[in-house]
Formats: C-alpha cells, sequence, structure tokens
C-alpha cells in the first residue's frame, strides 16, 4: 500500500461546502484551514476554521480561482492537503497538479483523471470507445461558427450547446431553430470563457424530455470501486438542477444495476481515484446515454450519504490518505428515500434573475438537515453562486420526504433577499413530482402553476398593517394589553408585489389590533411578539408570522409564503417610470458588465438587447425597456453595477417617429 498521510487541511472553497467538510475532518481529527477573499471576511467558514487565509479581493478570479494565493495560503498555514469542495477550482486539472507539485495531498482524482473525464468532448470519446451508449452530437476540435453550424444540421434541431469545460449550467444554450444558433452559440461561448477560461462547445442532439440520472462511484487507488446508486436530478431551471431525490422513481433495480456497471467501468478505464459521479440522459424508452462525469464531490451528495447511511468526505479522506475502501459493492444498502432542496437568492417571478444584499433574518426548519453558511445580518454577495442553502429531507417513504421537505421549505426565514423557497415548496406539492413523472422539461411545462403568487392580497395588507403598525418606532416598545383609550385609526399606504392599498390600523381599549381596508376588516389578537416573530389569534385561529423591518420595508414569511410590504406612508407620490416607461435601462441585479450591445445614437426596438451582467457566475441580457433611441449609456465593460443602477437611457418620444424614418428610408431605396 502507498500511504499519505496528512493532519492538516485546507479547503480551497467557502460557504456551504467549507463547512460540510470541516464538520468530518473534525470528526476525524484533521486539522482544517480556511481561504476567504475579501467579501467574505466575516463569513461562518472563516470562524469555523482552525486557521484562516485572506487571498484576494472579492471576485473569484482574484481569490478562489487563483492557484498561486491558495499554495500560498497553504504554506503559510502548515497545511499538507487540500479539498477543493466544488465549483471554483474543484475539476481543475492544474489545481491538482500544483498541489502536488507544492508536496499537497489533493483529495480528489488524479490530474490525468481529470483531464480524461473532465473535459466533456475528451470524456465522450473515452466513453464511444469503451463501448458505452453516448448521445449523437459534435465534438470535434474545429471551432469555427462555420463548422460548429454546419454540425448542427447535421445532427438536426433541436441540438444542445454545452461548454467543454463546463458544469452548472454554464456555456449551455438549447437550440430549437437554425437561425437561432449563432446568437445562443455566441453567448454560450462568452459565458463558457468568463466562467472557465476555455470558450471550446460541443454539440449533442436534444433528447426531448429526459431524465437526469447520475451515478455516485467511489474508488481507491488499488483498483477498487463501487457504485452508492442514482440520484435524479431532472428537476432543472436553466440547465442547473434545483431539487434531487436517491432513487430515482424512474430507475428499476435491473437498471440501476445497468448504469452503475457502465459507470464503474468508465472510473476503472482512467484509474480514478476519489468520489466522481457519471451524469447519464435516460429517455421515456428506458435508454441511457453518457452525458459527461463530474470529478469531485456533487452539490446534492447528501441524498446518497442519507439513504446508504456513508459520509462521502470522509469516504475521500480516507481514499487520499491511501487507505483502501472500507466498503464493498455488497455492503453498499439503500434506506428509505431522500430529497434536497437547493434555496437560490433568486426571484422566480423575474425569470430566476439572481438577487444580493443583506439577509436579515435566517432561521432553518427544524427536524432536517441544514447545509448552509447563513447567519442573521449575513450579506449575499453577487459574486458568487446564488444557491445559499441546501435542505435534506429523509424519510422511509418518497411521499413522507415530499411531505417533510415542503413543510420545512415552508418553514424557511430568509428575509431581506428574494429566495426559491416558496417555488421549490410548490415543485413538490405539483402532482407531476408527486407521481414521480417529472423530467427536465418539469418546471417550462407548468411554469404557470409554480410560478403563480397565492391570492391572498387583502389579507397580505391587513397583516403587513398590522406588523407596519407594531414595528414602527413609536410602538416598538408598547407592552401588550389593555390601554385607558381607543386609538385613532392611523391610515398607511403600502406597496405589496406591485399593488397599493391603502390601510389603516389601530390599537382598541381591549387590547387588540384592528387593520381595515381594501374592502375586509381584521381583528388580531397579540399572545407574543418578539423582535422577529408574532403569534397572535384572527377568527379565533391562532397564527404565526415571522418579519424583519429594514427602514421602509417590511419582509414577512406568513404560512409558507414570503412576501415584502414597502411602507409608502410618507413617502412622496409616485410619478411615471414604473417598469422603464421612462426610457431608463435599470440593473436588475448587482453585477459586472461583460458585453455593450448597443452604441449610442442607435434606435433600438423595445425588447433589444442592450448590455449583459454577469452576476453569480450567469450572464444577463438586459434589454431596451421602450422603443427610441439611445441616448447614454452609463456603463463600460468591467463596470461593478448595484441593483438599480441606470445603465442606458432612451429616448422614448422617439419612438413614435421610428415608422415614418423606416418608411423614408425604404421609399430611398
Amino acid at each position: 500500500m502507498t500511504k499519505t498521510p496528512f493532519t492538516k487541511i485546507l479547503i480551497a472553497n467557502r460557504g456551504e461546502i467549507a463547512l460540510r467538510v470541516m464538520r468530518t475532518a473534525r470528526d476525524m481529527g484533521y486539522q482544517t484551514v480556511a481561504v476567504y477573499s475579501d467579501a467574505d471576511a466575516e463569513s461562518a467558514h472563516v470562524r469555523a476554521a482552525d486557521q484562516a487565509v485572506r487571498i484576494g479581493g472579492p471576485a473569484p478570479a482574484d481569490s478562489y480561482l487563483n492557484i498561486a494565493a491558495i499554495i500560498a495560503a497553504a504554506r503559510a498555514s502548515g497545511a499538507d492537503a487540500a479539498h477543493p469542495g466544488y465549483g471554483f477550482l474543484a475539476e481543475n486539472a492544474a489545481f491538482a497538479q500544483a498541489c502536488r507539485d507544492a508536496g499537497l495531498v489533493f483529495i480528489g482524482p488524479s490530474p490525468q483523471a481529470m483531464r480524461a473525464m473532465g473535459d466533456k468532448a475528451g470524456a465522450k470519446a473515452l466513453m464511444r470507445k469503451a463501448g458505452a451508449p453516448v448521445t449523437p452530437g459534435y465534438d470535434g476540435e474545429d471551432q469555427s461558427g462555420e463548422a460548429l453550424a454546419r454540425e448542427a444540421d447535421r445532427i438536426g434541431f433541436p441540438v444542445m450547446i454545452k461548454a467543454c469545460a463546463g458544469g452548472g449550467g454554464r456555456g449551455m444554450r438549447l437550440v430549437e431553430r437554425g437561425q437561432d444558433f449563432a446568437a445562443a452559440l455566441a453567448s454560450a461561448q462568452s459565458e463558457a470563457q468568463t466562467a472557465f477560461g476555455d470558450s471550446r462547445v460541443l454539440l449533442e442532439r436534444a433528447i426531448v424530455a429526459p431524465r437526469h440520472i447520475e451515478i455516485q462511484i467511489v474508488a481507491d487507488r488499488y483498483g477498487a470501486c463501487i457504485h452508492l446508486g442514482e440520484r435524479d436530478c431532472s428537476v432543472q431551471r436553466r440547465h442547473q438542477k434545483i431539487i434531487e431525490e436517491a432513487p430515482s422513481p424512474a430507475v428499476s433495480d435491473d437498471l440501476r444495476a445497468r448504469m452503475g456497471e457502465a459507470a464503474v467501468a468508465a472510473a476503472k478505464a482512467v484509474g480514478y481515484e476519489g468520489a466522481g459521479t457519471l451524469e447519464f440522459l435516460l429517455d421515456r424508452d428506458g435508454n441511457f446515454f453518457f452525458m459527461e462525469m463530474n470529478t469531485r464531490l456533487q452539490v446534492e451528495h447528501p441524498v446518497t450519504e442519507a439513504i446508504t447511511g456513508l459520509d462521502l468526505v470522509a469516504l475521500q479522506l480516507l481514499v487520499a490518505a491511501g487507505e483502501p475502501l472500507p466498503v464493498t459493492q455488497d455492503d453498499v444498502e439503500f434506506v428509505g428515500h431522500a430529497i434536497e432542496a437547493r434555496l437560490c437568492a433568486e426571484d422566480p417571478r423575474a425569470d430566476f434573475l439572481p438577487q444580493a444584499g443583506r439577509l436579515g433574518l435566517w432561521r432553518a426548519p427544524a427536524g432536517l438537515r441544514v447545509e448552509t453558511a447563513l447567519e442573521s445580518g449575513a450579506e449575499v454577495s453577487p459574486f458568487y453562486d446564488s444557491m445559499i442553502a441546501k435542505i435534506i429531507a429523509h424519510a422511509p417513504t418518497r411521499e413522507e420526504a415530499i411531505r417533510k421537505l415542503a413543510a420545512g421549505l415552508d418553514d424557511t426565514a430568509a428575509l431581506g433577499v428574494a429566495t426559491n423557497a416558496g417555488f421549490l415548496a410548490r415543485c413538490l406539492r405539483h402532482p407531476v413530482f408527486g407521481a414521480g413523472a417529472a423530467t427536465t422539461a418539469f418546471i417550462a411545462g407548468a411554469r404557470g402553476d409554480l410560478i403563480a403568487a397565492r391570492a391572498d392580497g387583502p389579507h397580505d395588507a391587513l397583516l403587513g398593517a398590522l406588523l407596519a403598525y407594531l414595528t414602527h418606532d413609536h410602538n416598538r416598545h408598547r407592552n401588550a394589553g389593555r390601554s385607558l383609550a381607543p386609538e385613532l385609526p392611523i391610515p398607511l399606504r403600502l406597496e405589496i408585489d406591485g399593488a397599493i392599498a391603502d390601510v389603516g390600523a389601530h390599537r382598541e381599549r381591549g387590547g387588540d389590533y384592528v387593520t381595515e381596508g381594501a374592502g375586509a376588516r381584521h381583528v388580531f389578537t397579540i399572545e407574543e411578539i418578539g423582535p422577529a416573530d408574532v403569534r397572535f389569534r384572527f377568527d379565533g385561529v391562532g397564527d404565526g408570522a415571522r418579519f424583519w423591518r429594514a427602514d421602509d420595508r417590511l419582509h414577512i414569511l406568513h404560512r409558507g409564503r414570503t412576501f415584502t410590504a414597502r411602507d409608502l406612508t410618507l413617502a412622496p407620490a409616485l410619478r411615471g417610470g414604473a417598469g422603464g416607461g421612462d426610457g431608463k435601462l435599470r440593473a436588475a441585479m448587482a453585477g459586472r458588465v461583460v458585453a455593450l450591445l448597443a452604441e449610442v445614437g442607435a434606435e433600438v426596438a423595445a425588447g433589444q438587447p442592450i448590455l449583459t451582467l454577469e452576476a453569480m457566475k450567469m450572464e444577463h441580457v438586459h434589454r431596451a425597456p421602450v422603443a427610441g433611441r439611445l441616448t447614454a449609456l452609463h456603463a463600460a465593460i468591467g463596470d461593478q453595477a448595484t441593483m438599480g443602477r441606470v445603465l442606458a437611457e432612451i429616448d422614448a418620444l422617439h419612438a413614435s417617429a421610428l415608422p415614418e424614418e423606416e418608411e423614408r428610408r425604404a421609399a430611398a431605396g
């Protein structure tokens, strides 16, 4: 046996995965070292480590992607091993090699195996040679636009464009028609270059509404390799997973054995060592096709841990130290059902745009496994991925796991930044998911049901009025109970989900609170109120809510729905320009300007691309809110824009003259 012992592990990552690795490392007696960017100086993973080293500015390229800085941090702290987590450098063969060259044990596969399987095109060629089923497509060297367009026509539409060095949905585009291919290719290559430093892409025939199934494998350096069953990752938005479960409701024992054998054979073919995942597409006829291999720990590994009882990080550490696998394939048993939901800082009603800002209140659900680095008052940065927590339920049956996870999401308070918690709960409760029939087309097909907000406008307004009244400085420290005299109603103007509600609130002599407006009247009996929680009775039923107030905004969680009531009582009257009608293009999120797509003086149509922002590792095209002449661009490539910043101005008045001008040009030939 070739042992490679170590005592102190540097985790070359941040947030919840850094904390996850630290937890197991500590249990096994290892010391831990955190690295952090300027944006993460106060983060939980920094405080949890035995030592912490600053590695650069907030942008990933200056910190978590800076190999030299991370190696220097290992030397400074005395670390003798490095765990890459996932994302950032986790599948970077150059980082694995740099660790070895520096005398560090890299907790992951060899650089050679990473190169062989980490490149999608190379991995497909390897699997094709091994006789494994591979999706038809093109993974050749000619990356010219002409060659790729020609190959797309040969494959036939719809076709999928994928970044060769990619993952997490970055650099991936589904193209339905040939006339859309060139624009989609340019966008995919740009995003791939930004995310991975490699613009190469491959093409695949798009399999309509497949399931996304992945097989978890673990291998040691002595030739032993086992699989730990499958995970179903079909519920995705923008080609990124948001709900994963194990086992898959679509995989039989026989299919699991066949897919597991293919995954193990692929790992052995490249001398793989450590934990890894083989990803497959499963069509409606039960045929599976190799898609890619992730040469690292996966975000969704907790569901496999839940049903097998194995700690995947512990297995990684054992294998990296040169120990043989402590379990055989016959030892692996699957117990119950597990489902994971990825809580992301994003707004589903705004096409899942990522959100950044201060998280005023964080309360995790009780009784479930929660992986996060969140805490009340934490800043959600625009520089990193939008996933801020993972919530996992494990139960004897799939039905019970669904109920537990949906209820946990209802009880998750993440106030101050928009999240997808309600959207995830609606996904879990949707009959298609409940029947085990969700494919990668699930969200697109059920979008109307999943995005729709609960129709509780009047109730939300009156609950908002109660909390606005209670959290007003004048009432904040008042004791509950009876008062000497009733109060006059205080008029309030609230904005909830874009709708204005004029309501009134007052306290009665008996101590109850009355809110009225929007054609309704509520009487609340306050049972208990704290800094972020209130218990009350309404119509004889006990109820409660969580809340956080920041200036004129009151963020509220009630019965699984999070909404924001903005207090406009003292605000000046709103004037025009809502939704960009004033011709001003505003940043929909905080992000970096990566492309300017129009020039000052140009005539633009409503919806025409003006510029592109990159936020949370995704590119977001910002389009003209109105037709007219582009009169000003207040941004340059590389600028960091804050949410709401005016990026461009369009002379909307010019829009009425555009048709006549076009006619004159046509007449002039």
